[in-house]
């Protein structure tokens, strides 16, 4: 786990949950326009991401990841503020699991471009070899210009050794079925405020699902806001600067509705 402290004084923590196949050290940008806006940050590789994976094959449980981003999330009460979980992708979907299931002690949730439907997918053999073989690898082959059209990003992620999308079907069975679960699941998730973000050239999910699932929940308090020709990763495209501001702006709203003083500077 790996904790960044804001600059000045904190108004709140926001814990981030990186997306399937990456790692934290790509929040790096996000991470530094929390701490300037005034927010402490946790966050950590899933299991069997980043650093700690030796064999580049996704074969962890998704129990594992659970249990992983409960840990973040107490860590993340710990200072005594009011806490924020941002969730990208599939930490955008483990997060909205765990809402469907248990309370957060959260005063707001953001998701990005969460995993609730793929439009792209392994091989178009993939459908065959779930049937067979718990362990056969598969190639999901999601390419970082496929995630933003940052070039820059292009040039520097090209060969990130952290970075793998090779699983078992095993894996890939279980993220299917916890997508399937979480939007056919009847009962609302508790009213926290929420604010949903997704691109229009998302080029790796269905992002009609997010807007479907955000209306089936009973919540007083909640935006969704679709960004025009952007890709998957928001936090990373050549426009992650408004994404940012649109991010900060609603917290500094949900932390007004409980009574801070929100410093405009910040």
């Amino acid at each position: 786990m790996w904790k960044w402290e804001a600059e000045g004084q904190p108004k709140a923590v926001v814990v981030i949950v990186h997306n399937a196949y990456e790692h934290h050290r790509r929040y790096a940008w996000l991470i530094q326009e929390l701490r300037i806006g005034g927010f402490h940050v946790v966050t950590s590789d899933l299991p069997g991401h980043g650093e700690e994976k030796g064999n580049k094959l996704h074969d962890e449980s998704f129990e594992s990841y659970v249990r992983h981003v409960k840990s973040m999330m107490e860590i993340g009460l710990q200072d005594g503020l009011p806490m924020f979980v941002i969730g990208h992708g599939l930490g955008a979907t483990l997060i909205m699991h765990i809402l469907q299931t248990q309370k957060l002690e959260c005063a707001g949730c953001i998701f990005m471009s969460p995993w609730l439907s793929l439009k792209h997918q392994p091989s178009k053999f993939s459908g065959v070899l779930t049937k067979l073989s718990s362990s056969v690898k598969l190639k999901h082959d999601v390419t970082i210009e496929m995630l933003t059209k940052n070039y820059d990003l292009h040039v520097e992620y090209q060969n990130d050794r952290f970075y793998s999308s090779t699983v078992v079907t095993s894996w890939y069975r279980e993220l299917l079925s916890m997508m399937k679960s979480v939007m056919a699941h009847e009962e609302s998730i508790q009213d926290v405020p929420m604010l949903i973000q997704t691109g229009e050239n998302d080029k790796i999910t269905d992002i009609s699902f997010a807007k479907k699932w955000l209306q089936n929940q009973q919540l007083s308090e909640f935006q969704y806001k679709e960004w025009k020709r952007l890709y998957h990763d928001l936090h990373q495209e050549p426009e992650r600067v408004e994404v940012y501001l649109y991010i900060q702006a609603f917290m500094d709203n949900v932390l007004r509705s409980l009574g801070y003083v929100i410093d405009s500077n910040h």
